[in-house]
């Protein structure tokens, strides 16, 4: 037993000294990774272990960095066996991945599209300087500058940081809309760019409007100085602006959703045009008609404008509409009519001056409380007709003519004279006298008439008239 033990001992550790072996000999040889060498114009700060990637993904390392023999940097780089062999066409870019810090650089591979790429690039190949870019600093960018135009471009900055004195918070929310922005401008561009022909109609048809808009330079001075006002105003209405710019996030999101709205109604209107069409070449002789009509009405058009308004008091229509509105108060009162029952106290309060319902409503109240005295008088309309044609048509016909019946009324008061006569009271005997009598101050209508066969006289409307049938004229 302890024979077999000793001997599985062994076993053991000889297979774990073998496998230490292995180990020592991949890491002596740096694995099995595939391995290439770009030749690049400068290794751009580019140090080993920097990470090789396509399209974001890291697939290898940087494992040397060597000068060439005629001054280019030699970079030695491994690729995993997921993207290796590379292939002819695979561009090594090196860039920053990050917008601080030095030595941030990493090789960027461009795989040609999948079928199109050239012959494979055997294990420890070269890629030539045709195909490697390598960053450019901005202290190369700095180096091509003089010194005068360095300067003016340290006051730039200078500027910019005034300008941002105090208004970074507003400074941030603006940058916040900037991604967007390019985004959108980088669509614009490409598609600018699809139709080269028609860009350049554009480049030609802009440098014919500037060479116009040089021939106005005056004008066009003009524009910028109205222009600088304008802002100007605008710049001392600030708050003003600030809250329109900050309602602006919600309008636009409601106009998103509008517009997507007025796409399914325009997509509905499509019928609409389409039978219009036929139609639209018909309307060429309308329009020239009506634009000779809308020429022609000019001239009504201003005198209407000078009708409605016109400088100076009371002379236009708008001051006659406005004058209108204390005759309606006038005319129409407040609204509310109330005639009251007794037509005498109604004539009183307008004798009083009190025409607080208004001219209209007061007339319907006298119209109303005159009815009773128009029906009353409506039954003696015979006789005032009879009166004003000459009593013609009162009494009767006998062998001798027209006769008819008189009743005479006179004052039973005496006169107040000292030593006059009272020759208009009534005799003491006036009662006994069979053709005189007194009182009679309720006639009906027709009494004075004598009493026809179908007895419908005296008029008393079924005996809804205030009057006494039995007041007739003494005699036959």
């Amino acid at each position: 037993m302890r024979g077999s033990s000793a001997v599985g001992r062994i076993a053991a550790l000889a297979a774990l000294g073998a496998a230490a072996v292995v180990v020592a000999l991949l890491l002596l040889r740096g694995g099995n990774d595939y391995t290439v060498t770009a030749e690049f114009e400068n290794a751009s700060q580019l140090v080993k272990g920097s990470q090789v990637v396509v399209g974001g993904v890291a697939v290898g390392t940087v494992q040397s960095i060597e000068l060439g023999s005629h001054g280019q940097a030699l970079v030695t780089f491994s690729v995993s066996g997921d993207y290796a062999p590379l292939h002819r066409g695979t561009t090594a870019t090196i860039r920053s991945y990050s917008l601080s810090g030095i030595a941030n650089r990493q090789v960027q591979l461009t795989l040609p599209p999948s079928g199109q790429g050239g012959a494979e690039i055997p294990d420890g190949g070269t890629l030539s300087p045709s195909e490697t870019v390598s960053e450019v600093d901005l202290d190369q960018v700095f180096n091509t500058l003089n010194p005068k135009t360095i300067r003016d471009f340290k006051h730039v900055i200078e500027g910019f940081s005034i300008s941002y004195d105090r208004v970074g918070p507003e400074a941030n929310k603006g940058f916040r809309y900037l991604n967007p922005f390019l985004s959108t401008s980088r669509r614009v561009f490409d598609e600018l760019t699809l139709d080269t022909p028609a860009l350049e109609r554009l480049l030609v048809d802009t440098s014919h409007l500037s060479g116009a808009l040089a021939e106005r330079a005056p004008d066009l001075s003009a524009l910028v100085h109205n222009a600088d006002l304008t802002f100007g105003a605008l710049g001392r209405q600030r708050a003003a602006l600030a809250s329109s710019i900050a309602k602006l996030p919600d309008f636009m999101r409601q106009s998103n959703t509008t517009f997507v709205n007025l796409r399914a109604t325009l997509d509905d209107l499509d019928p609409l045009v389409n039978a219009s069409k036929p139609v639209a070449d018909r309307l060429g002789p309308f329009f020239r008609a009506f634009r000779r009509t809308a020429h022609g009405s000019v001239p009504t058009l201003q005198d209407l404008d000078r009708i409605l308004r016109k400088p100076g008091p009371g002379n236009d229509l708008v001051e006659l509409t406005r004058a209108a509105v204390p005759l309606e108060r006038a005319g129409v009162g407040s609204g509310s009519v109330d005639c009251g029952q007794n037509p005498s106290t109604d004539y009183a309060a307008a004798a009083d001056g009190d025409f607080s319902q208004g001219a209209l409503p007061e007339s319907r109240c006298a119209l109303e409380n005159g009815l009773p005295a128009l029906a009353f008088f409506r039954a003696y309309q015979p006789e005032l007709t009879g009166w004003f044609n000459d009593f013609g048509t009162s009494g009767v016909v006998d062998a001798n003519g027209g006769i008819g019946r008189i009743g005479t009324t006179v004052n039973t008061f005496s006169a107040s004279t000292p030593g006059f006569p009272d020759i208009l009271g009534p005799p003491a005997d006036l009662t006994s006298n069979p053709l005189l009598d007194t009182g009679n101050t309720r006639r009906c209508p027709g009494a004075n008439e004598r009493p026809a066969p179908d007895g419908s006289n005296p008029f008393t409307d079924g005996g809804t008239l205030n009057c006494d049938p039995s007041e007739i004229p003494p005699g036959p």
